[in-house]
């Protein structure tokens, strides 16, 4: 028996989206941009008030993601009981989605440092420069990993959403009702 879950699955996919796109432009495009700015300090600074900014958004698409996430697990019971290849796959997409909120909170610390110290100035967003202090040096370092391990977790979780929905996806009943269903029949 089919069941619709077009709210939950619309908050998950939402939420994902935007959590994705989000870190992902940030890390390329904002981060990439501010690097540019002539003066060192404008580097950092014009970086961290964007993040800033970012910040609530991230944390609502998150929420927001996560409402929809245990709204299909709840709706998916049964399928979740019987299938193995399910169970795997949520299980795999909950344990990216912990690494994901880690690393986007424990990132947000990272920056609230290198916001601290934007005074210093840097090579780049993510590159002290050889005037930095230790703390600066070392939050830019730990931040030029984690701008790139939010939007792969969450990569991740994408091509686990897509191949649930594909594992819902009836094939008897898809071969019954194409043109191809001679296909089905014995």
């Amino acid at each position: 028996m089919s069941q619709r879950n077009t709210l939950v699955r619309s908050m998950h996919d939402v939420g994902l989206a935007a959590w994705f796109g989000g870190s992902l432009m940030g890390a390329v495009g904002l981060n990439g941009g501010t690097a540019a700015a002539r003066d060192p300090k404008e580097r950092l600074r014009l970086s961290s008030i964007g993040w800033a900014k970012w910040a609530p958004v991230q944390l609502g698409a998150m929420v927001i993601h996560g409402i929809g996430g245990i709204g299909l697990i709840l709706g998916n019971k049964e399928r979740l009981k019987n299938q193995p290849e399910s169970r795997t796959n949520t299980n795999v997409k909950l344990a990216l989605t912990g690494a994901a909120i880690a690393t986007s909170f424990y990132s947000g610390l990272v920056g609230k440092k290198m916001a601290e110290h934007a005074d210093e100035g840097g090579s780049g967003v993510t590159e002290p420069s050889a005037t930095s202090s230790k703390s600066l040096a070392s939050a830019q370092k730990q931040q030029k990993v984690l701008q790139w391990l939010i939007p792969l977790f969450t990569l991740g979780m994408v091509i686990l959403a897509a191949q649930q929905g594909e594992q819902q996806r009836p094939v008897a009943g898809w071969l019954q009702n194409s043109k191809l269903g001679w296909l089905s029949r014995g």
